[in-house]
């Protein structure tokens, strides 16, 4: 069956039938690769920036402070006295930083 078709086949190189394969394959990557690879860059750097004393939210969901570092793993403090280590591919965003005691202030109008 494969032979019948290439029997079929013209004989001549047309250009514009590989034009729309790569038109495809542009697209494709502009909008689904290329962004995709931006976003797990973006990730990886900020994972690097942890600091300590940094609030975050973990992938699921969970709330805390960080309180120690390695390269690999991440402690949070979720409540007083309660510790819990995460990888740090574990951590999905930042909300805030800690409030130093005493910079809390009440706007009035």
């Amino acid at each position: 069956m494969f032979l019948t078709l290439l029997l079929q086949a013209t004989g001549g190189m047309d250009y514009t039938q590989l034009l729309f394969p790569v038109a495809i394959g542009l697209v494709v990557y502009f909008f689904m690769i290329r962004p995709q690879q931006k976003r797990a860059s973006d990730a990886k750097s900020f994972r690097q920036s942890l600091a300590k004393g940094s609030r975050i939210v973990t992938i699921g969901g969970l709330h805390g402070l960080v309180v120690d570092l390695t390269d690999e793993t991440v402690v949070v403090e979720v409540d007083r006295g309660t510790k819990l280590r995460f990888d740090r591919s574990a951590i999905a965003r930042e909300v805030g930083t800690k409030k130093e005691p005493g910079t809390d202030t009440v706007a009035t109008t």
